[in-house]
Formats: C-alpha cells, sequence, structure tokens
C-alpha cells in the first residue's frame, strides 16, 4: 500500500519554509482550534479526533486537525531528530503557513506536549490550552518505566505489524479495550509500515514541569487514573505550576479520554471554549 493509499480521508497540504509538507484536516469555521494527536506507531490526527472535533464543528469553531511529521499522511523525513523543538517549529511554520495568528490549542500526550512547548515558545499564538494526558512533566526514564511505553517498544522494534500486534498495543490505551475496532487498527498498521524507523528513538521531549509558570495562557486538561503511558500524577503537577489550570480526572480511563469519554469531553471542552 501505497501513502496514497492510506485508509485516511484526504484533507489539505500545506509545505512550509522548510520544505516540510504537512497535511491537515480543516473543518468548520469560526475561532480557531488546533489538534495535535499523540504518538505511537500508526496515529494521526484522524485516528486520534474522529469522534471529536465534528462536535467542535457543528459548534462554531474552525477545527484544524494536524497529522504531525512523521505521522498520518505529512511528511515522513529520515534524516531530522524527531525532538521537541523540531515538532514545535514545525507547528509554528504550520500556523504562519496556513494564515491562524492565534489559536485554542488541543493536544494529546506528545501533542501536549508539543502544546506546552508552543505556549512557551509561541505565547502570542496561543489563546487557550487544551490537555489530554500531556507528555513533556516527567523525565524520559519515567514514561519508559509505563507498561504501555514498554510494550509499543517492544512490539515496533520486533518487526512490521499486523492488526493482532496493533491490538496488543492500543488495547493498553483504554480501559474498555472492546472500544478498539478493527479499522482502526487497519488505519494505524497502514500508517506505521511507512514511518522512518528513527521516529521513537529520537523523540525527546525535555521535562518542562518548572517552566510551566510562564504560561498564562487557561489550561483545560484531563487524564484518566488508569493511563498506562503518562503516569496520572502529571496532572498535579501542570496544577501546581501553571498559574491558570483545572484538570479533570477520570476512574475506569485509559491514555484517550476523548475517544473512552466522547460526551463528557467534547461538552466540556465547548464550556470552556465558550468562556
Amino acid at each position: 500500500m501505497t501513502e496514497q493509499d492510506l485508509p485516511l480521508p484526504i484533507g489539505h497540504f500545506v509545505t512550509l519554509d522548510s520544505g516540510l509538507r504537512l497535511h491537515f484536516l480543516d473543518e468548520g469555521s469560526g475561532p480557531v482550534v488546533l489538534w495535535l494527536h499523540g504518538s505511537g506507531p500508526g496515529a494521526s490526527g484522524f485516528s486520534n479526533f474522529k469522534g471529536n472535533y465534528p462536535a467542535f464543528a457543528a459548534a462554531g469553531f474552525r477545527n484544524l486537525v494536524v497529522d504531525l511529521p512523521g505521522f498520518g499522511r505529512s511528511d515522513k523525513p529520515e534524516d531530522v531528530q524527531y525532538n521537541l523543538d523540531f515538532f514545535v517549529t514545525a507547528l509554528t511554520g504550520f500556523l504562519k503557513a496556513v494564515g491562524v495568528t492565534r489559536a485554542t490549542v488541543l493536544g494529546n500526550s506528545l501533542g501536549g506536549a508539543i502544546a506546552l512547548g508552543l505556549a512557551l515558545a509561541e505565547p502570542q499564538r496561543v489563546e487557550k490550552l487544551i490537555l489530554m494526558a500531556p507528555g513533556g512533566v516527567e523525565e524520559r526514564e519515567t514514561y519508559f518505566e509505563m507498561i504501555g511505553i514498554q510494550r509499543m517498544v517492544e512490539l515496533y522494534n520486533a518487526g512490521p505489524l499486523d492488526i493482532e500486534h496493533m491490538r496488543r498495543i492500543m488495547s493498553l490505551q483504554l480501559f474498555d479495550s472492546t472500544q478498539l475496532d478493527d479499522k482502526l487498527l487497519a488505519e494505524r498498521v497502514a500508517v506505521a509500515a511507512h514511518q522512518p524507523r528513527n521516529l521513537f528513538s529520537t523523540m525527546m521531549v525535555p521535562n518542562m514541569t518548572q517552566q510551566l509558570e510562564a504560561i498564562q495562557a487557561p489550561i483545560l486538561g484531563f487524564w484518566g487514573t488508569d493511563d498506562n503511558f503518562n503516569p496520572a500524577s502529571g496532572a498535579l503537577k501542570v496544577l501546581q505550576h501553571a498559574p491558570n489550570a483545572r484538570f479533570t480526572l477520570l476512574n475506569r480511563c485509559g491514555h484517550w479520554v476523548q475517544v473512552e469519554h466522547r460526551e463528557l469531553f467534547n461538552k466540556t471542552c465547548l464550556a470552556f471554549l465558550n468562556e
């Protein structure tokens, strides 16, 4: 299967000044919400947020659902370091390229870390932050002690992924893994086959906990207490250091709050955006 044939919707493409080409969905009109998905084999904006952004579009928001470089239909260069600075620079270039001067930035996991990094580097561009189990508030070693990260690395390094291998990774994303369907798994298997081999080995995200005091944008956060990828204690770090933050903690919920508690997530976010 070529990248053109990936089982993902085709939206829009933009080429940054660096030459990097990013793919994104552009749905709805109104104030802008920039959606940043998490990491993992086969991840994409559509995979992470297909159950969420349509509700935001219906409520009067313009939704830019980006495939991060290395993921989805975006470029996947083999000769870069996929660290936080690389992603933040790419997203800053993306906002400039599409003519957006200010947005709410919404991020899950790696996307949450990038959202924090963007708010620190480009505070004038970030109106509000919505974070779901964001990275960037622990040392790298802490994340690699989590069973979800360990299984993901083990299976990814073992060779090409099929649907059953992907199911073993993705089952740890959710408290209730029965919500995983074969269509989602097939999407991610197809994308994973095209991802660069250095994507995860060079993915360095610093611990930004002490810098959170500089973020003036209001923060709405979510975290599942059964998260197997990012320890839920990270919520307290954000609350202790960011000056304007609130978090919703949910039990019987894993790493994908927006999937397992879709209606609560959508309703709470829209209330926050309309404040």
